[in-house]
């Protein structure tokens, strides 16, 4: 099914009665979320929505979103659909708090004809026990779309691998890993936190092409070339963790850390979904990006070619590469 299907979503839910969703369900591919901002918006964000609105009407115990790096200081749509998730869950994790379920606003039910009409709140939303709480990482190695298989692919056809940037870092661990500490961080949640996995150091995009290389008994520049295609549309040199304004706190697993949500105005935010929604429905991709930049204040799209800018975040994180390098084996 569909997290865009209201009552395929309250069926499932409804039926099955889980105690814990994790909400993984998400458009990731950023070049495609800036050509179709709608499509960002319908699939992540109001699919959240719904999503989360299931959760709550059937008591299920603890809602985990699945959120990611691209999120903190958005360049992207899809960065910044995914910061909207996380001020969904930050709002559903409130209003339950402060016994206000029934004040979270209908959304429309999206119908196969076109036709749109309202859905009415689940009648046992008032009495909600959900946790709700977002768990933030970055790319993880061997997954679809990962560079790894990618690389491997090219490297096996003869070349030549490409890299959109000599100087792309980006932060990665394993599956194994991921899948962990996402299970372990919904275990420390007692809803509204949002979980930040130590990613480590970050690495450089063109290092990991050519150590793939060498691994595979050739060379770089020689036996197989490395082209460079510029960064594609919404996309940066880094990715950032965690938000200046957030802070950290601690767990006992020292892999795993809790930001301290940002405050926005909850009353003022649901309402200004309601018109995201309707935008979105409405294929105005011309009005989304200034209607999300209302949304989110730190969302700064980065344009059809990406940003090169070095600021100090990426100077951080290049002197940890550095000094990853130097280091004694």
């Amino acid at each position: 099914g569909s997290v865009r299907n209201t009552n395929r979503v309250e069926y499932v839910v409804g039926t099955y009665k889980p105690d814990l969703i994790f909400h993984a369900a998400a458009h990731k591919h950023v070049p495609l979320m800036e050509d179709s901002p709608n499509e960002a918006i319908k699939n992540n964000v109001i699919g959240t929505y719904k999503t989360a609105m299931a959760a709550a009407a059937c008591g299920v115990k603890k809602f985990v979103l699945i959120s990611t790096d691209k999120a903190v200081n958005p360049t992207n749509i899809m960065g910044a659909s995914k910061r909207l998730c996380e001020m969904i869950i930050q709002s559903f994790d409130r209003k339950l708090k402060l016994g206000q379920a029934l004040n979270l606003p209908p959304l429309y039910q999206h119908m196969e004809n076109g036709e749109r009409r309202m859905i009415e709140q689940p009648g046992n939303i008032d009495y909600p026990k959900t946790e709700f709480v977002a768990v933030r990482f970055g790319n993880v190695l061997g997954s679809n779309g990962s560079v790894i298989p990618r690389f491997k692919e090219q490297i096996a056809k003869g070349g030549p691998v490409t890299v959109t940037h000599p100087d792309i870092i980006r932060y990665f661990m394993t599956i194994p890993e991921a899948a962990s500490l996402v299970l372990q961080a919904g275990t420390y949640a007692n809803g509204g936190e949002i979980f930040v996995l130590d990613m480590g150091s970050p690495v450089k995009i063109d290092a990991l092409a050519r150590n793939l290389i060498r691994l595979s008994g050739l060379k770089p520049d020689e036996d197989i070339q490395i082209t460079y295609t510029g960064l594609r549309p919404g996309e940066k040199l880094y990715e950032e963790k965690l938000m200046s304004e957030e802070g950290m706190l601690t767990t006992p697993n020292h892999l795993i850390h809790i930001g301290c949500p940002i405050p926005f105005d909850m009353e003022k935010f649901l309402p200004q979904l309601q018109t995201l929604m309707d935008a979105a429905y409405d294929g105005r991709d011309d009005i989304i990006r200034s209607l999300v930049e209302e949304v989110v204040p730190t969302y700064r799209p980065a344009g059809a070619h990406g940003t090169a800018e070095k600021t100090e975040t990426y100077k951080e994180q290049l002197k940890m590469i550095q000094a990853q390098e130097s280091a004694p084996v």
